[in-house]
């Protein structure tokens, strides 16, 4: 362990003397509970509280205005303008307020191809995120460690806040990214997801320009060694589908698509874990119940120390952060080859969406740069219930770049390599939330594995009268009636009305992507 560790960009080195360096998991326990930032659950699990906030933080993220990326960069309310004065004092300001702070320090990579990964320094004010970091980024080996040299910086200190009058941020809290100094600061919140999707930003913001599509997505592959996708916002169910027995796991969330095939960003799984069902989801059950895993706002009886992954008493947005090993299944390389499938997920709050469908390669395109699912209660401070949410590619609040920069990647991989595209709704069906109800998570895994071993794509499809897409009539290990959400609604002209209402709120959105795609994308989509 060294005591030292230089950080900040290659503008901005400076060291930090009271430094815990690649601390490994026990030592990180040890430090965690002596300082009371976690307690150990009866299973073995660390269980941390969060705080006040409890999701990410939009609104405070900025991207800093520099050289190297302003004009790249896809300006707007995903990617707020921060000047280099503000940033480099809020800096100053933050690495002189660690001086007389200890530090935990991990070295780390993003990327399993090494020729994409990049190196990653992780230094964090708590043990617990120094853990968290630890199992969700690329563990380097020994020789590796002794010749890392960081190409990007991420100091997470929750304890120091902005001043928004001076900073010029939204509030006391900041996640700001200065692409040129290759740095990112993260201050007035303990939500580790701030840490993950940082440098997942980083990543879709460097990837295009080497030729591969960064994707918000897990992906498995099965014995025969055809890869599948699975795109979707958080709480659709990436993690949940992408975790088969049947087939090996590459990763839960983040993926890199290039001309080589696929491969994972990370090295560990972030499961959100609010209700898991041990039957339904016994792996991830397991791995959340593991010494090493860390736990997010799940609340833990403190005496008998059980979990009770039911309580939502401090969020909707539980999170188990272990690494991608505790799957028994999961791939030791990250890898796999091009996608045979893709899966389109969304948790459609209107239940009016088919629980899935087939799309053509334009189809595929619209429904990509839509990106329609519900935004989940507690993944973003101030969603309390499902809302209606267009994302762009399944992912906007991580995209530096246009939209269209990876949608054009998708369309291209997929005329390429011929992949089978899937719309997937793992939301409501019988009606609009708090009507119906969520679909069975057995129901969806069947018709999955029917679309990935091909015997779906054998059935009868009829088109969707609004929406076009093709609904197969029918599915082994599925009713047939819920593969046709009208037939499910007890109120046939209510879920007319509903569905022409998604279709306008899916045109209306689409209006700022008209003039940069082809006639058949922009004809692909709903018809009112």
């Amino acid at each position: 362990m060294q005591n030292t560790a230089t950080v900040g960009g290659e503008q901005t080195k400076v060291k930090i003397t009271d430094a815990k360096h690649n601390l490994n998991v026990a030592a990180l326990y040890e430090d965690a509970i002596r300082n009371g930032e976690a307690h150990i659950g009866g299973s073995g699990p660390i269980v941390v509280s969060t705080g006040q906030y409890t999701g990410r933080s939009p609104k405070d993220k900025f991207v800093v205005e520099e050289e190297s990326s302003i004009d790249k960069i896809w300006w707007g309310n995903v990617n707020k303008p921060m000047s280099e004065e503000k940033f480099n004092a809020l800096r100053d300001r933050m690495l002189q307020y660690l001086e007389d702070k200890e530090l935990y320090v991990q070295d780390l990579y993003v990327g399993a191809d090494p020729d994409y990964r990049l190196s990653v320094r992780i230094c964090t004010e708590t043990a617990w995120a120094n853990l968290f970091s630890r199992n969700l980024f690329i563990r380097p080996n020994k020789e590796d460690l002794a010749e890392f040299e960081a190409d990007f910086t991420v100091i997470n200190v929750p304890s120091f806040k902005a001043d928004p009058a001076t900073d010029g941020t939204h509030s006391d809290v900041f996640v700001l990214l200065n692409l040129g100094q290759k740095l990112v600061l993260i201050g007035g919140t303990r939500y580790a997801g701030e840490i993950k999707k940082s440098m997942f930003t980083v990543m879709n913001y460097m990837l295009p320009m080497r030729g591969v599509m960064p994707m918000h997505c897990s992906a498995n592959i099965g014995p025969d060694g055809d890869s599948a996708l699975f795109f979707g916002l958080s709480g659709t169910g990436k993690t949940t589908l992408s975790a088969d027995k049947t087939r090996t796991l590459i990763g839960d969330d983040e993926t890199g698509w290039s001309d080589r095939g696929v491969f994972n960003f990370e090295g560990g799984c972030y499961a959100k874990v609010i209700k898991l069902s041990q039957t339904a989801e016994p792996d991830i059950w397991s791995a959340s119940h593991r010494f090493g895993t860390v736990l997010e706002n799940v609340v833990m009886d403190p005496e008998t120390r059980e979990l009770d992954l039911d309580s939502d008493k401090l969020t909707e947005n539980t999170r188990s952060a272990y690494p991608i090993y505790f799957i028994p299944n999961a791939s030791p390389t990250g890898t796999g080859g091009h996608p045979k499938n893709i899966m389109m997920l969304t948790a459609d709050a209107f239940g009016v969406m088919p629980p899935i469908a087939k799309l053509t390669p334009e189809q595929a395109m619209y429904y990509f740069l839509s990106g329609y699912t519900a935004k989940l209660a507690g993944t973003e401070r101030g969603v309390t219930k499902p809302e209606p949410e267009f994302s762009a590619c399944f992912g906007s609040p991580f995209l530096p770049l246009p939209p269209m920069t990876y949608a054009r990647q998708l369309g291209e991989k997929i005329r390429q390599h011929g992949s089978h595209v899937w719309l997937v709704n793992t939301g409501w069906t019988g009606g609009p939330f708090g009507t119906g109800k969520r679909m069975s998570i057995a129901y969806t895994r069947a018709m999955v594995n029917a679309a990935l071993n091909g015997s779906l794509a054998q059935m009868g499809t009829k088109p969707d009268p609004t929406f076009g897409f093709h609904v197969p009539t029918s599915c082994p290990g599925a009713p047939d009636e819920v593969l046709w959400p009208r037939n499910t609604w007890g109120d046939k002209d209510s879920y007319d009305a509903a569905a022409h209402d998604l279709a306008q709120r899916f045109q209306e959105n689409f209006k700022k992507f008209a003039d940069q795609v082809t006639e058949g994308v922009r004809g692909a989509g709903p018809k009112v």
